[in-house]
């Protein structure tokens, strides 16, 4: 049965371009789109509508803030590992069956977050909930793969981010307004809502994407053995460090803007919510933009694109952090770009992963998305040991990231010229 496998994985390149005349003709509806981005919604909004009401929380708990706080790590362990157990078991039994088993438990947890009486008893039901939530994401990667080729592939997750990027833009400001008229209970329950909104559209709007001939019929060993050969498969491995390297300065701009605009520069939390919210629009914008150079440019040079407009970001912000106070708004402009940047830079290189990945993309958009949080983590645990100013720190380990991004795009150009 392993042989089988093997020799079934071996062929999926020749696959893939066998369905590349049929798949490049394959058009998406701007609503499919909108349904994988609510399905992908899910964890930013998850993540940022209770920051607001941790104080409250932690009040009501009778713990300190810093605690209550330990409950987003536990939410990022419970995605990377529900990802992981969704990529191959999407690519066995089809992308519909989990997504309903998912968007269930999802909505469990959010109401059993209701229910807790302390921090640990929440810590669980936010691992839970991760757990359920993160069915989205693997799912409409996969789904993506499944109906399109590598060039729509691109235009499709730009598009994808261009509304998930309204997510953490609201989402503070929603759970702020809750919270001027009800408890922190009422975040959950209205996260709670939106599960169930998730669930009557996967039902009523979501059509399989995977036919059944083309599922994976896999044992447990067999499913590491997938893993293993994915790692193996140098037209994943190069573009999935380049897009876990340039989206982690995303998880290092999260961890350290509070302190560096709010306790160097004074921004007022409003202020801060602004500065937030012009960045998470900056990601919109490029990703726009790069929908629309996809005509008049192939993937690798929007890939490019994006990296160098990421390391010039980070340049300033480098050199913004050598001097003893550098002016604000060249910090502003130094995170604009190295923020808004992951609009070329995310989509093309999910694209450039998943195009080899036939009928195993949910397992291999699985892995990506796992190890986008494990580099998000490594970044925070290397933020910890630093004991520079805080915009240093955080545009050192910055640079780190990019240029392996960089080291690693010049590796694909190399393989290709060979």
């Amino acid at each position: 049965m392993t042989r089988v496998n093997l020799s079934a994985f071996s062929s999926f390149r020749n696959e893939n371009i066998s369905m590349q005349t049929e798949q490049s003709k394959t058009q998406y509806s701007s609503a499919w789109i909108m349904l994988l981005a609510l399905l992908t919604s899910l964890g930013p909004l998850s993540i940022d509508m209770y920051l607001p009401a941790l104080p409250q929380m932690a009040h009501d708990f009778g713990v300190s803030t810093q605690r209550i706080a330990n409950t987003l790590p536990a939410y990022f362990l419970g995605l990377a590992v529900g990802q992981l157990i969704y990529g191959p078991l999407s690519d066995r039994i089809g992308r519909k069956i989990p997504l309903y088993f998912g968007l269930c438990l999802y909505i469990a947890a959010s109401l059993l977050c209701l229910m807790v009486q302390n921090e640990w008893s929440l810590i669980a039901a936010r691992i839970l909930q991760a757990l359920g939530g993160c069915v989205g994401v693997v799912i409409a990667r996969a789904a993506i793969r499944d109906r399109l080729d590598m060039q729509a592939s691109a235009q499709a997750f730009s598009s994808m981010m261009i509304v998930m990027g309204i997510a953490p833009i609201i989402a503070p400001t929603l759970g702020s307004w809750i919270l001027k008229f009800f408890s922190w209970h009422a975040v959950f329950a209205a996260l709670s809502l939106m599960g169930v909104v998730c669930l009557c559209c996967v039902h009523f709007f979501f059509h399989e994407s995977l036919p059944a001939p083309r599922r994976l019929k896999l044992s447990f060993k067999q499913v590491l053995l997938l893993y293993a050969t994915i790692f193996k498969d140098a037209s994943f491995r190069l573009p999935m460090i380049i897009g876990c390297f340039s989206g982690g300065l995303l998880f290092c701009y999260i961890s350290s803007s509070a302190p560096v605009l709010m306790d160097g520069y004074g921004l007022t939390q409003q202020q801060f919510a602004y500065a937030f919210g012009a960045n998470a629009f900056g990601i919109m914008l490029f990703s726009t933009f790069n929908k629309h150079l996809a005509a008049k440019t192939s993937v690798m040079q929007r890939l490019k694109m994006g990296a160098y407009i990421q390391l010039s970001g980070v340049m300033i912000l480098f050199a913004g952090g050598l001097l003893p106070h550098a002016p604000m708004l060249s910090v502003m402009l130094g995170m604009f770009l190295t923020v808004s940047g992951i609009g070329f830079t995310g989509p093309n290189a999910m694209a450039l992963a998943m195009s080899e990945q036939g009928a195993r993309a949910g397992t291999a958009s699985a892995v990506m998305g796992s190890m986008q949080f494990a580099c998000g983590l490594l970044g925070g645990l290397i933020l910890n040991f630093l004991f520079w100013s805080p915009l240093l720190n955080m545009a050192a380990v910055m640079l780190l990231f990019i240029v392996l991004a960089l080291y690693a795009i010049r590796s694909i150009q190399n393989a290709r010229a060979v």
